[in-house]
């Protein structure tokens, strides 16, 4: 400590940022946690077995896995940057699921096989659909305070 320095009073920036992974935010976390498990499993047999049957379906899975693992990482772990991981993993997320639901409806001779996120995650009762609406409501109303997102320290 600089004795030159009073000493600073604890302020938002300079407190670790709290936690999301509480209350609705845990169901939130272990819903991920449960689609990532089921995609990394669904396309690593997908991709080891028959992987030449439809390989842009099981690839698709296989992206499906890694955006739900990196979203729960980032939904469990504090601070800015995995504020915005989680946002960046849950917004593509809502894209690949309406992009891939809609090709899936419109063109179906695209996906040979059925993805994760085929006919809007029909398969998995429509939770790809619902689960980032969720995720980017739950890190709009937890969002770090805006001086700890800009990296700016207050007085």
């Amino acid at each position: 400590m600089n004795p030159q320095q009073p000493p600073r009073s604890p302020s938002a920036a300079g407190r670790p940022a709290a936690s999301r992974a509480t209350g609705i935010g845990r169901l939130l976390i272990a819903v991920y946690g449960v689609l990532a498990l089921a995609a990394t499993g669904r396309s690593f047999v997908q991709i080891l077995s028959k992987f030449d049957e439809a390989p842009l379906a099981y690839s698709l899975s296989a992206l499906a896995a890694v955006v739900y693992i990196v979203a729960t990482v980032a939904l469990i772990n504090r601070g800015a940057l995995w504020y915005r991981v989680a946002w960046a993993t849950i917004g593509f997320e809502m894209l690949g699921v309406l992009v891939v639901g809609t090709l899936s409806l419109v063109d179906p001779a695209l996906f040979q096989h059925a993805t994760v996120w085929s006919v809007f995650g029909s398969g998995y009762l429509f939770i790809p659909l619902v689960l980032p609406v969720l995720g980017m409501w739950w890190l709009y109303t937890h969002r770090p305070a805006v001086q700890a997102v800009a990296g700016r320290k207050t007085p």
